[in-house]
């Protein structure tokens, strides 16, 4: 394997490992409407991802910078070409934050009910944004000769784009639910099962319909056989498939783990899809981006592989000792004031 194909694989795997972790963020996010009943639950539920959620964002902070140093053509035309959809991106991404970060400054039911839906609409906005740009690199944009976009912000939307994104919303959703019963107690956590099992078809419905048209379009725009990229596909969608049992049948933890391997897949597929291309050109196919044609020098990738070496474990060890930290079960029912536990004494 040379160097080219490794760091597209790499990127690949960082885009994937960024949906299994945001992905639940995200789908967190996208429930706070519909499962709490009061503050306390609201508040578990942020408190759920509070501690993991900047650490899961380093997987796209990695992904781009890879994208960046190993594929710069890639980058630049992508980027320019997306440019209103990735700014918006931005905009999402850091509603979320502040939904973080200023949620707790008030106690004001109007304040954290605010914030609470900020952070449902930078999910919502960044998942959709997510979905229909993945599925364009496989789509095609117009890109000129010269390798620039030389299309507009409408040019992204068609059916197939926006069918993945809602694909990528609901998986989301659905992912978000699944890890809530790992993460919660009580009616809380018995909402969220709930949550799940209702999400559970629409997504393996909605997902599978996605992969079976995302192995088409690559035959049909990008000159691909159906191998390999129906491997991924089926892979994705047995995942799916899994994760509806599993719920039904009240495994939590299995449930979650299909739920992570669908979001992984998902990408796995497209970006399978997409090899040996970066980007398709949907104007003239012949000016498509290859990887060979948008990679860097063959010294550059070299040195970005012994970075690699060293950091990516670094990064894998610190964010498994985290989850392994933050690993119990929150409770939103509140707790005996320290003075009840106190056994109180009875005189004679």
């Amino acid at each position: 394997m040379d160097l080219q194909v490794l760091w597209f694989c790499l990127i690949a795997f960082f885009f994937g490992g960024y949906f299994v972790l945001e992905g639940f963020d995200f789908g967190v996010g996208l429930l706070l409407p519909f499962l709490p009943r009061n503050e306390e639950e609201r508040s578990t539920m942020f408190r759920t991802i509070g501690p993991v959620w900047d650490g899961n964002e380093v997987w796209l902070v990695i992904a781009g910078a890879s994208m960046f140093a190993a594929f710069p053509a890639w980058y630049a035309t992508m980027f320019s070409g997306f440019y209103i959809a990735l700014l918006l991106l931005l905009v999402f991404l850091i509603v979320r934050v502040l939904s973080f970060e200023w949620r707790e400054r008030h106690e004001h039911s109007r304040w954290l009910g605010l914030w609470a839906w900020a952070n449902t609409i930078g999910s919502l906005g960044a998942a959709l944004i997510w979905g229909v740009a993945f599925s364009n690199l496989l789509y095609g944009v117009p890109i000129n000769s010269s390798g620039d976009f030389d299309g507009s912000f409408w040019d992204l939307f068609n059916l197939y784009t926006l069918l993945g994104g809602v694909a990528v919303v609901l998986l989301f959703a659905f992912h978000g639910a699944t890890y809530l019963t790992l993460r919660t107690t009580g009616e809380l956590c018995r909402r969220a099962a709930t949550a799940a099992g209702r999400l559970s078809i629409a997504t393996a419905v909605v997902g599978a319909g996605f992969l079976i048209w995302t192995v088409a379009v690559a035959v049909d725009r990008n000159d691909k056989g159906v191998f390999p990229p129906l491997v991924p596909a089926l892979l994705a969608i047995a995942a799916l498939l899994g994760a509806v049992v599993c719920v039904r049948l009240a495994r939590s933890g299995w449930a979650f783990v299909l739920t992570a391997a669908g979001a992984f897949l998902v990408v796995a597929t497209i970006f399978t899809s997409l090899y040996p291309r970066v980007m398709v050109a949907s104007n003239d196919f012949a000016n498509s981006l290859t990887v060979d044609d948008a990679s860097s020098a063959h010294y550059t990738l070299k040195v970005m592989s012994f970075v690699a070496l060293i950091v990516a474990p670094l990064v894998l060890l610190y964010q498994g000792w985290t989850y392994h930290v933050f690993r119990a079960r929150l409770s939103s029912e509140a707790e005996p004031a320290p003075a009840d536990l106190v056994p109180r004494e009875t005189g004679a």
